[in-house]
């Protein structure tokens, strides 16, 4: 039976187990997937003898999408513009990285019928999977992109993967037709962003990649003013599925039952 892992630190709360195991029962696969927490010294390890201990592919979760990087044979071109890397196919005796957030994002953003050619979009926090939400942007005709972190030179560093965009300082609010929360403020229900949203006028577009809780107070504050809100269980779902397309050749299907087992 093929094995496939998902590794991260912490890993205790990932539902890709659940997701990937579901397809794979689906599609009649003769696999298991599961989850391992590994410390940073584990990492090298792990990855350098994949092969050697029956694995046919990995999920990788924070904080280690650029870790592993030195260790693999090959980049997709995604995964080598965003220097991040959340999937590991084999081909022989190759490792090859992959980014499925990428298309992920741009198909879950698609699923929800936004336009994002030209338009001004704002993004808060600069680590994790904003390299890769912001190539998918560029790549969907995105007019401009602003960034903003708590932590100002975390954003400039972006910069030099993306020349493109606008660096502000936290606190300001640009104007803006979409905006995203790719911090972690919002997996506890008391946390609030200190953001002024009063002046931004009606039918924007809040997105915030969290995807449990359902809704958090970020897209409550969306809702409140008479926008488009969206969490991040489709981008969850379709950079999962884009993995398992990679490892199985097979597109496995996303219904309502597949929803679910996100809030099971």
């Amino acid at each position: 039976m093929k094995k496939y892992f998902v590794i991260g630190n912490p890993i205790d709360h990932s539902l890709s187990p659940k997701l990937h195991n579901h397809w794979i029962n689906d599609n009649k696969i003769k696999a298991i997937y599961h989850k391992k927490k590994l410390a940073i010294n584990e990492v090298e390890d792990f990855i350098l003898n994949i092969k050697k201990n029956g694995i046919y592919g990995v999920n990788i979760t924070i904080p280690f999408k650029k870790k592993i990087i030195p260790y693999l044979n090959e980049l997709s071109p995604e995964a080598n513009a965003t220097q991040s890397v959340n999937t590991i196919s084999l081909d022989g005796e190759k490792m090859i990285g992959h980014n499925t957030d990428v298309g992920g994002f741009e198909l879950g953003i698609k699923d929800k019928n936004f336009q994002v050619k030209n338009k001004k979009i704002f993004i808060l926090g600069a680590g994790g999977v904003v390299p890769s939400i912001i190539f998918a942007l560029n790549k969907m005709g995105a007019n401009d992109i602003f960034v903003s972190n708590r932590t100002k030179s975390r954003a400039e560093n972006l910069k030099s993967l993306f020349k493109n965009i606008t660096i502000i300082d936290w606190g300001d609010v640009p104007d803006f037709d979409m905006i995203i929360n790719a911090t972690s403020l919002g997996l506890n229900k008391d946390d609030e962003l200190d953001l002024d949203f009063s002046k931004i006028g009606k039918d924007k577009f809040f997105y915030d990649v969290i995807y449990n809780p359902k809704t958090t107070n970020f897209l409550n504050k969306g809702i409140k003013l008479g926008s488009i809100v969206e969490n991040g269980k489709m981008m969850f779902i379709y950079q999962a599925l884009i993995a398992f397309k990679i490892w199985h050749n097979v597109e496995p299907k996303i219904n309502d039952k597949v929803i679910k087992l996100l809030y099971q």
